[in-house]
């Protein structure tokens, strides 16, 4: 059962809400169609059930609201838009990596494919898809975990007359097994064929919530649908005849040469037609659109005398829309007033069946999403290439002009740049972490609630720290060959002291990299996670390079001793010489100013992660 009570958007600039207390539900067990004309916010209602959109109002999926739901993307299938994906990503790749988010077998994502009949697209770059290709695998993006509640935003659009008819097929039988189908359109002939219920809203307010058989018979008003190519004069001849015979009859002129002619029949018009000697192509009783509640006449409509005030928008009649009636699949009007859905008593489809879809569980869960979605693109192994090769020229430009101490040399870090490259590469590969996720919203049902989980945050800082160290070694490595090759090994000295300098790279990389992840995660982008990553050489160690101005009023020997005798295990004596290589990297300008940025980032990071639980 989905309910949505009271969901109000956040007013902007004076103007009315988009969605204005609107109070619904969608049966378990039944398609509900969410019926508006374009602006009429169908789709912010869909974000603000997702909690996605500021506003007031909740919405409970089966009585729970969606921040409290341990798995949202089990519970809710979403489909939003585009693909929520990465256009870089192939479609498997794309499907897979929401496999692992949901917790479900990497082979659901072949399966989903195959039902949603876009098994030759496994290899396709999300970018290159068609729209209405798009539109299969964003289904099957939204079937993979086995929701039991759908919120799908249009989607037919881009779909042909067949191809529609598989989709509501589709959804049917996902309601079939218990679910419940919430979708948007602004086809009322689409609602009323495909849904069992129809919401109807209109400048974000609900105006009716009707079984759809009700619905067909109030709102969709029959029409004769015309062709020909004289559709002037054919509307002139049914306006004269209209007036003579005092008849109310509204005629559309439709694109081209088609009219809609309403208030008449067939034999009338046909009738006409033949009088007056007007070529009649094609001759169809079809039901029209509903009338929106507040429109206007449109200037090309021609009522005739007598007639009443115009309501309701221009129909367009479509050539394949459904000729004399149109049929409504589900239950009867009596049916739904008696508690009755599908046939069934409404209490015997609330409960679904268990899912048959097999979890993956475990603490690897994130490991294996994390994992999917950093190699799922090219930006990795193209970040590497090009770090490695600007690293590469820096250094040799360094040793040809001399002056320049090996370790700086090693790093291609010279003293005019805040950061070498494999620091700004770490970064970057950090701040992509969460920016990804919020430029393209795979998670979207879980956006606010995932992306805060602990358990991905450790897996991203570890992922991110894993690549830094590569990367950094990678770097240090072709500029040692790459000095050997071009200077025989000159610049380059056998260091006395090791474990100090490869301490400091390591801590180096792992806070750039740290940086950018949980600065994209509080910002909520990658430009302002590498910008953060910036901010600390260039803002933040030149302050601690000032406090930390003049000599220690205490000296700070045998700081190693006397933190071993705080502990119960006694570590070997060589620990010594590595933790005071790190206390001396902290204790570096850029060192101290990297550990205060991700302390204050960190708590940056739990204060937004609480913020966003808070529902207004």
């Amino acid at each position: 059962m989905l309910q949505a009570i009271g969901l109000t958007s956040t007013s902007r600039h004076d103007a009315p809400p988009l969605v204005d207390d609107l109070t619904f539900e969608a049966r378990p067990g039944t398609v509900t169609a969410l019926l508006g004309e374009p602006g009429s916010g169908k789709t912010t209602a869909l974000r603000l059930m997702l909690e996605l959109e500021p506003g007031r109002g909740v919405t409970y999926f089966r009585g729970r609201p969606l921040h409290q739901i341990p798995h949202p993307g089990r519970e809710v299938g979403v489909l939003l838009g585009d693909v929520p994906g990465n256009p870089a990503r192939t479609v498997r790749n794309q499907l897979r990596m929401l496999c692992a988010a949901a917790g479900v077998p990497a082979s659901r994502a072949d399966t989903m494919l195959e039902v949603v009949g876009a098994a030759g697209l496994r290899d396709q770059r999300l970018g290159s898809l068609s729209l209405g290709m798009e539109r299969r695998v964003a289904l099957a993006a939204a079937l993979i975990a086995d929701p039991c509640t759908l919120l799908l935003d249009e989607p037919g659009a881009g779909l042909s007359p067949r191809e529609r008819g598989w989709l509501h097929g589709l959804l049917r039988g996902h309601a079939s097994l218990g679910g419940a189908v919430l979708f948007t359109t602004d086809d009322a002939k689409e609602a009323a064929r495909s849904a069992d219920r129809v919401v109807s809203i209109a400048a974000g307010r609900l105006v009716a919530d009707q079984d759809a058989a009700e619905f067909a018979r109030t709102r969709l008003r029959p029409r004769v649908a015309v062709r020909t190519p004289h559709a002037a004069r054919l509307a002139d001849v049914l306006g004269r005849e209209a007036r003579a015979a005092h008849r109310a009859v509204e005629i559309v002129e439709e694109s081209g040469s088609r009219l809609s002619v309403y208030g008449s029949n067939c034999a009338e018009v046909g009738e006409a037609a033949f009088r007056h000697g007007v070529l009649v192509h094609r001759l169809a009783d079809e039901t029209g659109d509903a009338g929106a509640p507040t429109a206007t006449p449109l200037p090309h409509a021609r009522p005739a005398v007598g007639s009443p005030p115009v309501s309701g928008s221009a129909p367009e009649a479509a050539p394949d829309a459904a000729a004399a009636s149109v049929e409504v699949p589900g239950p009867a009007a009596g049916e739904a007033a008696e508690g009755v859905v599908g046939g069934r008593p409404r209490h015997a489809r609330s409960r679904r069946p268990a899912s048959a879809v097999r979890r993956v569980g475990g603490p690897l869960r994130p490991l294996r999403y994390e994992l999917l979605r950093v190699f799922g693109t090219a930006t990795p192994v193209l970040t590497a290439a090009l770090v490695v090769a600007v690293s590469v020229l820096t250094t040799l430009v360094l040793a040809r002009a001399g002056h320049t101490p090996q370790n700086r040399l090693l790093a291609a870090w010279p003293e005019l740049l805040p950061l070498p490259p494999a620091a700004l590469g770490a970064g970057l590969l950090g701040a992509l972490a969460f920016g990804e996720e919020y430029r393209y919203p795979a998670l979207a049902a879980d956006r606010g609630t995932v992306p805060r989980r602990m358990g991905l945050l450790t897996v991203k800082l570890g992922v991110a720290a894993a690549l830094a160290l590569l990367l950094g070694t990678l770097a240090v490595t072709a500029d040692a060959a790459s000095l050997a090759l071009v200077f025989d090994s000159g610049p380059l000295r056998t260091p006395a002291e090791w474990l100090a300098p490869a301490a400091s790279w390591a801590g180096l990389l792992i806070g750039c990299a740290w940086a950018g992840v949980l600065a994209s995660g509080v910002f909520r982008s990658a430009t302002a996670g590498l910008a953060a990553v910036l901010a600390v050489p260039v803002g933040v160690v030149p302050l601690v390079r000032r406090a930390l101005e003049g000599s220690s009023a205490y000296p700070m020997t045998g700081l190693g001793p006397r933190l071993r005798g705080l502990t119960w295990v006694q570590w070997p004596p060589e620990a010594d010489r590595l933790l005071l290589g790190a206390l001396r990297v902290m204790a570096q300008p850029v060192g101290t100013a990297l550990v205060l940025s991700l302390m204050v980032l960190l708590c940056a990071y739990g204060f937004t992660g609480l913020r966003s639980r808070v529902r207004w």
